[in-house]
């Protein structure tokens, strides 16, 4: 087999994996209210094509995964597309927003995790990009949110048994940086847990021989 066969058949078992793990949160970890979830670790196996191989395959691999996870999602980007979902007359323009920073930046920035494939330490170099690549995913899902979400911050932060920090927020700060604090709450809510899972799982799995091996 010769090195660009592997790496093709090895990104793809990778990719087909983190689709493997996705599916089963699904069944057992119940969704958030307007999207998002946290996965069982299932941008690990993405991370570790980067890691492997580098960051410009990792990249490729990536996109190739942001592309997979918009035909998961196809029933929310149809719906994106309909009238009334974003509420307001920008329907066009939305939909593509959300499908430019939620799914094509969002998923396609997991190549960052080779960013510290040159550690000396190899668990704590995937620990490390495995950080960096959910934190950018974590960005961009941030930036989508304000773009998109923001006007229900104040809905979100007041309804009923929500702690009273969230009536302090409202009441303290300016449209704007409540759409903010919104966008990063919401989001953090499904993407800090995961990130951490994940650095852990990198921790874990580095310390199986040839895991972490670079292979470009």
């Amino acid at each position: 087999m010769t090195n660009k066969t592997k790496r093709l058949t090895e990104s793809a078992m990778l990719l087909a994996l983190a689709v493997v793990l996705e599916f089963t949160a699904k069944m057992i970890i119940p969704e958030m209210p307007f999207g998002g979830q946290v996965t069982l670790v299932s941008m690990l196996p993405v991370v570790l094509i980067s890691y492997r191989y580098g960051m410009k395959w990792g990249f490729v691999a990536s996109f190739t995964y942001a592309l997979i996870e918009m035909l998961i999602g196809a029933k929310t980007v149809a719906a994106a597309f309909q009238p009334g979902y974003f509420g307001d007359d920008a329907m066009l323009l939305n939909a593509c927003i959300m499908c430019l920073l939620d799914y094509i930046l969002a998923y396609t920035l997991l190549g960052l995790g080779g960013a510290f494939r040159n550690d000396s330490k190899p668990g704590r170099g995937l620990m490390l990009g495995s950080l960096l690549a959910l934190a950018a995913r974590y960005a961009a899902h941030v930036l989508s949110g304000y773009i998109l979400f923001s006007g229900w911050a104040e809905w979100f932060f007041t309804q009923e048994g929500f702690p009273q920090w969230g009536a302090n927020l409202v009441s303290s700060l300016s449209p704007t940086a409540l759409g903010w604090v919104y966008s990063l709450v919401y989001n953090g809510m499904y993407m800090i847990p995961e990130m951490i899972l994940t650095a852990v799982a990198a921790l874990l799995i580095a310390r199986i021989p040839g895991i972490v091996r670079k292979m470009a």
